[in-house]
C-alpha cells in the first residue's frame, strides 16, 4: 500500500501521509515524493496540500529503525533523500500548504517547514527533537526553522528540544493559522482554492522573488522583481488577467 496517497481535485493536488500508526517517513514514503515532481509538469495543478491519515498524527518523522544499527553509509544515503525530497518541495512552482492536523515531529516538521504556509490544528505540537537521540534535522530543519521564526526560538526548539503548542507555534510564526480539531484540511483546501483565482505564472515568479530573500541581498533581488514583471507581459495569462478586471469578469487562466 502507498505511503503518500495522491489526490487530485480541481487544480488542487493533495498529498496524504499514510503509514500508520504515526505516518513516519520510510525510503519508500520518500521515494514516492517524486510525485511532487510530476505534479511540477502538470500545469492544471496550482496548489499543494500536504496532511496526515488519521487524527492523531501529521508526521512523527524518520523511522528510527533506519538508523539503529548507526551504519554511516545508510545515514548518508537516507540524509540526501530526505534533502531532495524536501527541497523539491520547496522549489514547487505552486503554492504548498501543510495541514498540520496533529503531531509533527522531527522530520514531520520539516516537511511543513518545507512547505509555504502551514495550518495548525488547536490540539497539535510541534518539536525538533533530533538532538534528543544524538541527531539533528538534517532535512532543512535547522535553516528553515530560523528563517520562520528566528535564532532564538530555532535554537530553543532544536538545542533544548522544546516541544510548542499550535497556539505557541501562532504566536511565534511558526505556523499562519490555527483552526479546531479536524478542521486543517478543509481550511488548507479553501485556501488552496484562493490560489486558484491567481495566474499561475504570476504566483510562481512572486514565489521565485519571496524566497530569494534567503540567499541573495535585497539589491539583488528588487532588480529581478522589475525583470520579471515585464516577462509575465510575455504570458497569454497577464493579458487574460487584465482584460477579466477590466471587463468586470472571472479570468480563466491557462497557466501559460
Amino acid at each position: 500500500m502507498a505511503q503518500l496517497k495522491l489526490e487530485k481535485r480541481g487544480h488542487t493536488a493533495l498529498i496524504t501521509m499514510a503509514n500508520p500508526p504515526a505516518n513516519t517517513w520510510t525510503k519508500e514514503t520518500l521515494t514516492q515524493c517524486d510525485a511532487v515532481k510530476s505534479l511540477e509538469q502538470d500545469k492544471t495543478i496550482y496548489a499543494l496540500v500536504i496532511t496526515g491519515e488519521g487524527e492523531k498524527f501529521f508526521s512523527a518523522g524518520a523511522d528510527l529503525n533506519l538508523f539503529a544499527s548507526g551504519d554511516k553509509a545508510v545515514a548518508a544515503d537516507m540524509s540526501a533523500i530526505f534533502g531532495e525530497a524536501f527541497e523539491t518541495l520547496t522549489a514547487f512552482r505552486g503554492v504548498s500548504i501543510a495541514a498540520i492536523n496533529g503531531y509533527a515531529m522531527g522530520g514531520g516538521l520539516e516537511v511543513a517547514l518545507a512547505c509555504d504556509i502551514r495550518i495548525a490544528e488547536t490540539q497539535a505540537q510541534m518539536a525538533l527533537p533530533e538532538a534528543k537521540v544524538g541527531l539533528l534535522p538534517c532535512a532543512g530543519g535547522t535553516q528553515n526553522l530560523a528563517i520562520l521564526v528566528g535564532e532564538g526560538w530555532a535554537k530553543r526548539m532544536i538545542l533544548c528540544g522544546e516541544r510548542l503548542t499550535a497556539d505557541k507555534a501562532l504566536q511565534i510564526g511558526l505556523v499562519e493559522e490555527v483552526v479546531g480539531t479536524g478542521m486543517a484540511l478543509e481550511a488548507a483546501l479553501l485556501l488552496a482554492d484562493k490560489v486558484a483565482e491567481q495566474s499561475p505564472p504570476a504566483v510562481a515568479a512572486c514565489k521565485q522573488l519571496i524566497q530569494k530573500g534567503r540567499s541573495a541581498p535585497v539589491q539583488s533581488a528588487l532588480p529581478l522583481e522589475r525583470e520579471l514583471f515585464v516577462k509575465l507581459f510575455d504570458t497569454k495569462d497577464q493579458v487574460e488577467g487584465v482584460q477579466a478586471f477590466l471587463q468586470k469578469r472571472k479570468a480563466s487562466w491557462i497557466n501559460g
